[in-house]
């Protein structure tokens, strides 16, 4: 059983993990150690040569891979939960001076967003694009608040500088490759749409059986037939009730979801969790949704749409989705969650790079000394090139559209 050093959250008995069939239950995900790098400014090359190599075979094979030793305190992290409840405490009218309005920063309430267009998400989400001093956060009614989210994001903002030269290095790029088209991050969303954001999923109580999973039943039946020839023909009356059945299954999965399938816009997303609360994935090649699991102290890391694009698909965004546990103590208490969206920069053109065809391995002196200089192929030449603020806009589009 794989175990960690850091402080886990959430309260859960010890054990229940062991219970659920999950990714992690069943050494299905991988685990990447960082050595206590994360936040540094200059992170030792060894260990960053060693993750670009572990990065790249993770997030090409699985989408997907828990981070551990990254450097980011537990203290930090469950403080910026407490900040997000006492936000989520106070009164409608003053949060909802923080409404996200015409950009994407800014408190959401729950069923504002519809990520796989249909189901509504029921979650509390603030948003955080800048750490400027400018930037509409609530700290007259929350003092605090501002100076230890702002910390907590400039530590996850090192750490996403660290995976970025790590992926360069993975993908036999020159080491700065990524790190140029993110030089903004949290620079405010007139450069980049990078978003750090706080979540918090409410407690779910039983109401007259109102939040109940229903399970259809099939009848069988067999009758004599009167005539020499068989009827095939399906009756209208069964072609009804199965249509029927259909629509109850659809409004079945919008309770049991918190929030609607979907992948990532961008280049990946880092996300901490406080306990297990029912985030699933779909691996690559994979039909079947399967159960993440919670590793205390570690962060998953998640492919994005626009790493996938630059890859061509040789990295591919990971669907997933939160469902409404059906363990009752998972249901019945709230749920935390940190996810940091890294973005490039608005003004960085998307088209996909030439793929290493070895399997050598490279080093940030080898990549440094030598960067690679590729010619474009006649298709890439003529594929349709976006930059990454008219991707991201087109999928907030879609997801705020009603």
């Amino acid at each position: 059983m794989l175990k960690s050093g850091n402080g886990g959250g959430g309260g859960g008995k010890p054990g229940s993990e062991e219970k659920m069939d999950t990714l992690l239950s069943t050494s299905q995900i991988p685990i990447i150690d960082l050595a206590h790098c994360g936040t540094e400014e200059c992170p030792i090359r060894s260990v960053v040569n060693r993750v670009g190599g572990q990065l790249f075979r993770a997030l090409s094979e699985k989408g997907v891979a828990l981070l551990v030793n990254h450097g980011i305190p537990e203290e930090k992290i469950k403080m910026a939960y407490s900040h997000l409840d006492d936000f989520c405490k106070l009164p409608d009218d003053t949060k909802e001076m923080y409404l996200r309005k015409t950009g994407n920063h800014g408190y959401i309430k729950p069923g504002q967003e519809r990520f796989d267009g249909v189901s509504k998400d029921i979650r509390h989400t603030f948003n955080i694009c800048t750490l400027k001093p400018e930037a509409p956060l609530p700290e007259e009614p929350l003092p605090g608040f501002r100076e230890h989210i702002s910390d907590l994001a400039t530590d996850f903002q090192r750490l996403s500088s660290l995976l970025l030269q790590a992926l360069a290095i993975g993908l036999e790029q020159p080491t700065k490759y990524f790190l140029e088209k993110h030089s903004h991050i949290l620079d405010g969303e007139s450069e980049n749409q990078s978003t750090f954001r706080l979540l918090y999923y409410p407690p779910l109580i039983e109401d007259d059986g109102k939040n109940e999973l229903q399970r259809g039943t099939c009848k069988y039946s067999q009758q004599r037939c009167a005539k020499d020839e068989i009827d095939l023909s399906i009756p209208e009356d069964y072609r009804k009730k199965r249509a029927e059945e259909e629509e109850e299954r659809k409004q079945d999965d919008e309770k049991r979801t918190r929030c609607g399938a979907h992948c990532d816009y961008g280049t990946f997303t880092l996300l901490v969790q406080d306990s297990e609360g029912g985030l699933e994935v779909k691996l690559p090649g994979v039909d079947k949704w399967k159960r993440v699991g919670h590793l205390p102290g570690a962060i998953l890391i998640n492919a994005g749409e626009l790493l996938s694009t630059w890859t061509n698909d040789k990295i591919t965004a990971l669907l997933h989705r939160v469902v409404i546990p059906e363990e009752e103590a998972l249901k019945t208490r709230g749920r935390h969650s940190i996810a940091f969206f890294v973005h490039p920069d608005n003004c960085i053109d998307i088209e996909p790079f030439e793929l290493p065809t070895s399997s050598s391995s490279n080093s940030l002196d080898s990549m440094d000394k030598k960067p690679k200089n590729r010619k474009k192929s006649f298709k890439t030449a003529k594929t349709k090139i976006y930059n990454a603020y008219q991707h991201v806009q087109r999928r907030f589009k879609e997801t705020y559209a009603s």
